[in-house]
């Protein structure tokens, strides 16, 4: 459940077993009506409606969901020391499944890393949406974040803004795409974690 980020639904069980009751095959199934494609990012893993028990001896379910937990947990740790460690952490694993900037817009953590990165103040978020989405199309092309060299770029600049802003908490965002990170802030074993997790999932 915390691989997924659906931590605080563990108490939820009985929610939990019609999702999966349902499976995703079915373009009206309990999960693919949620709004919150966490649902059906976890079902997909575990689609039992689809393989039953087989489905737990697929690499997802296994070495990617352990990925995931890993990933998660350091993102936690991280921000415990530096916001922005966590914000460009949680930039990293979400920008290439962008498929539109008003995602961008739906979430506080992505618009704050793209308002640093492309110097647009933060009282812009009081505007009408579209002219905020025009914004940021206008300087943004989401398909770069598919390439990882590009995505790296984008947090580096991130980190330095952020840290130019942020002097008192000034510490290097990891860039985990190429190279090995650089903090000031974070255990050695933290940073070992993030040499050894396969970002992206399985």
């Amino acid at each position: 459940m915390k691989a997924f980020g659906l931590a605080d639904m563990s108490y939820a069980t009985a929610f939990m077993r019609k999702a999966l009751e349902g499976g995703i095959d079915d373009p009206d199934s309990f999960a693919n009506r949620l709004h919150d494609t966490r649902y059906r990012e976890f079902v997909e893993t575990f689609n039992f409606v689809r393989y039953e028990a087989a489905t737990t001896a697929f690499d997802r379910a296994r070495s990617g969901t352990i990925d995931r937990y890993l990933r998660q947990t350091l993102e936690e740790d991280a921000g415990r020391h530096n916001e922005g460690v966590r914000l460009a952490l949680y930039f990293q694993r979400k920008a290439p499944e962008l498929e539109n900037v008003f995602e961008i817009l739906s979430q506080p953590a992505l618009l704050k890393v793209v308002q640093v990165a492309l110097g647009i103040p933060a009282e812009t978020a009081s505007q009408d949406i579209d002219k905020q989405a025009a914004t940021i199309s206008g300087r943004l092309d989401l398909a770069d974040f598919g390439d990882p060299q590009k995505l790296a770029a984008f947090l580096d600049r991130f980190a330095a803004l952020w840290d130019a802003n942020n002097p008192a908490t000034a510490a290097a965002v990891p860039n985990i795409l190429v190279g090995p990170p650089t903090f000031s802030g974070l255990s050695a074993d933290i940073l070992a974690r993030m040499q050894d997790l396969k970002f992206g999932g399985s």
